[in-house]
């Protein structure tokens, strides 16, 4: 059996294991792969930290613009790269030599041009030699913005093979036009008898053979950007980066931030993305855990349900993926991030504290996923008490409004505050981060859409939905009201009862009220077997009180399947199926041990099936029902007899184990037993109890029944 129970016990408890272990995964996983530098600094700020000393050379950063203007005046000087196409000469030395040999034979059959004749060989060499020196020179496709540019002096590069050339636009033709007209100056210096027929044969031949190539000048670009140092200066081994309190000037923070960058370096190449994991994942796991043992102990009710598990876990990884998002958006800010929204959402379906510790967590592991450090954390916090205390109503709009204002108002001073702290003064502000925050409190305003779809979702209840629930004119109501007056009136004087004493204590009377409302509904299917709705013959003579014991246990069964017929929330009916508890149907289990001696009472079938009410809501409303129902079979009671109902149904319920469960503390129940008597005493009218002649004193309404635990 020991073993058994284990097992039971193990196979209750591995969903939340197995729902908790993935959340802490998947949020690991949101993780930078890297460690960070361990300090946090701005320009202009106060070095708050001990002397820092560089445990090795640190090569000191440009500043960002010295930088970009370097790299600017590298572009500007760029020379685009060209490269000659040699296939060009070669057609066109091709082409000459055909062109020359037919003009050649031309001229001898007409008998033109004798010296030609005679001399062949050396007008052939001499034209080609022309040709050659022109495409060796190169012409020159020039881009449109080079064209616009070049001057005389202007310089590109042309590749030859494996050869790269510099050259200025004056020494290369820039087009075929250019290159002819060179060569009608050049070709009449000669000795030759006939340049003449040489100019026609070499004018057509004339192409562009050098063209730019794209490919080659972007990596001439960044060959030559690779080459501009990004340091200036270096900082030796043992050197003093920062002294404590010391202002971070200029000088001062291009040394951290270059010591940062190394040491950032150093921890990726040192440390592997497997140990990182593993430390956030132990983080992670420590806040859930914590989260965990928390909802166990204070807040068992949310804890047994997966789907509140679910609801509450979700939060965290919901905002572990939106901060991280943030970080890799250039531009962005997590300060705009709403965690306002998990302590309002949170406050209105469970409790203060419950919210409080929520939103608690989610801050934290938020915050290891941010650059922002301690300021972030501080001002997320802070602002999370802020909706807490102030109680945001999301039911009142210009309520709410003004709330998100004041919300604003302390984001302001606590930003205002830790910028001054830091020694960043008043000209350190950062505007910009103040409208990020400002953005962070309009973005709250989705809390108010947000209830209802989450309530839905999540079989949650909100104070909007109660307050609808509570509405006299509700089919279950109105039924009940028409078919079972009696239990009607009950339910009301339980309600105003619960209530009252809810409000008294500091939980949701609202929720107590609307439960108490519904507790009875199950007593729509045998209305006249219950005593308040009887107005003739008692039906329970006429059956076994073994009978009489089912039907009356059976009234919570039939409330909770009429309240999931009616789509009550699950809340609700966890009020109907807790508040008689494990309890006996006292009355009728006594009947039957008088009426048979003889038999053994098989007790269970006399018990309420249970559970056990987990809240103080639900167990105000059990306490409330028991002392309202048991003081209608007091007629006419002095107030130590009422005194003393109310003091017997509390201690009973003690003894009997009703309340093991219930987390109200004893001052709690002394004040659920001084509002009981206050209001019963009214509702009663208390009369005056007189002494008899022996000085004792008498009481003339007739004896009671002795009623029930319940009925």
């Amino acid at each position: 059996m020991e073993g058994i129970k284990t097992s039971s016990t193990w196979t209750r408890r591995l969903p939340r294991i197995l729902l908790g272990v993935v959340a802490v995964v998947l949020i690991s996983l949101l993780y930078p792969n890297n460690l960070t530098f361990p300090y946090q600094f701005e320009l202009n700020q106060t070095w708050q930290y001990a002397d820092l000393t560089a445990p090795y050379a640190v090569p000191v950063l440009k500043r960002e613009e010295r930088l970009t203007a370097d790299r600017q005046a590298v572009l500007r000087n760029l020379t685009p790269v060209y490269r000659r196409d040699a296939q060009v000469a070669r057609e066109a030395r091709l082409q000459y030599f055909d062109d020359f040999q037919v003009a050649l034979d031309s001229a001898r059959a007409r008998g033109t041009y004798p010296g030609l004749i005679r001399q062949d060989e050396a007008h052939r060499q001499y034209g080609l030699r022309l040709l050659d020196r022109i495409y060796q020179r190169g012409i020159v496709n020039l881009r449109p913005q080079d064209e616009a540019s070049a001057g005389m002096a202007s310089v590109i590069q042309i590749v030859d093979g494996s050869e790269v050339n510099t050259r200025t636009i004056g020494q290369v033709f820039t087009a075929p036009g250019r290159a002819r007209q060179w060569l009608t100056d050049s070709i009449l210096y000669t000795r030759l008898s006939a340049p003449d027929f040489l100019l026609p044969l070499l004018e057509d031949k004339l192409q562009y053979n050098v063209f730019y190539n794209d490919s080659l000048t972007n990596r001439l670009r960044e060959q030559s950007l690779e080459a501009v140092s990004p340091f200036d200066g270096l900082v030796e081994q043992g050197d003093i980066l920062v002294r404590q309190g010391e202002v971070i000037s200029d000088n001062v923070y291009q040394k951290l931030i270059s010591y940062r960058r190394l040491y950032n370096s150093n921890l990726q190449g040192s440390t592997t993305y497997l140990s990182v994991f593993t430390g956030y994942t132990l983080i992670v796991g420590l806040v859930i855990l914590l989260l965990y043992l928390y909802l166990r102990t204070f807040f068992p009710f949310v804890y047994v349900r997966i789907k509140n598990l679910v609801f509450i876990l979700m939060w965290p990884l919901l905002y572990a993926i939106m901060v991280r998002s943030i970080e890799l958006a250039p531009g962005w800010s997590a300060y705009v991030v709403p965690f306002c929204i998990v302590p309002i959402v949170m406050r209105i379906f469970f409790a203060e504290r419950l919210a409080f510790f929520v939103h608690v967590a989610v801050v934290l592991i938020a915050s290891f996923l941010t650059s922002l450090g301690y300021p972030f954390t501080f001002l997320s916090i802070m602002a999370g008490v802020v909706v807490i205390f102030m109680d945001i109503d999301t039911r009142d709009w210009s309520r709410f409004f003004s709330s998100l204002l004041l919300l604003f108002a302390f984001y302001l001073f606590g930003y205002v505050g830790i910028q001054l702290v830091q020694g960043s003064g008043w000209s350190g502000i950062n505007y910009v981060d103040l409208l990020w925050l400002g953005l962070n409190v309009f973005l709250v305003l989705l809390a108010y859409p947000l209830i209802p779809m989450l309530e839905r979702f999540f079989g949650l209840i909100s104070p909007i939905t109660l307050m609808e629930l509570n509405d006299m004119n509700r089919p279950l109501l109105e039924k009940l009201a028409r078919q079972a007056s009696g239990t009607w009136q009950h339910s009301l004087n339980v309600a105003n009862l619960a209530e009252r004493v809810a409000s008294e204590i500091g939980i949701d009377s609202l929720l107590v009220r609307t439960a108490a409302l519904y507790h009875d509904i199950g007593k729509l299917k045998n209305p006249e077997y219950f005593i308040e709705n009887q107005n003739g013959p008692n039906p329970h003579d006429r059956i076994t009180d073994l009978e009489s014991a089912k039907i009356i246990i059976d009234h919570v069964n039939e409330g909770v399947r009429l309240a999931r017929v009616a789509g009550l929330p699950e809340t609700i009916i966890d009020f109907i199926r807790t508040h008689h508890g494990t309890t006996r149907t006292e009355y009728f289990y006594r009947n039957h041990i008088k009426d048979h001696p003889e038999r053994e009472v098989d007790e269970p079938y006399f018990r309420y099936d249970g559970p056990l009410p987990t809240t103080k809501e639900q167990t105000v409303l059990m306490l409330a029902d028991s002392v309202e129902a048991a003081s209608k079979s007091l007629k006419q009671p002095t107030q130590e007899e009422l005194y003393e109902l109310i003091d017997a149904i509390i201690r009973g319920k003690l003894t009997n184990g009703q309340l093991v469960q219930s987390r109200l503390s004893f001052h709690e129940l002394e004040t659920l037993r001084r509002i009981f008597r206050s209001v019963l005493k009214s509702s009663h009218h208390l009369r005056i109890a007189y002494p008899d002649a022996k000085g004792q004193a008498r009481d003339d309404a007739a004896e009671p029944l002795p009623p029930d635990e319940e009925e």
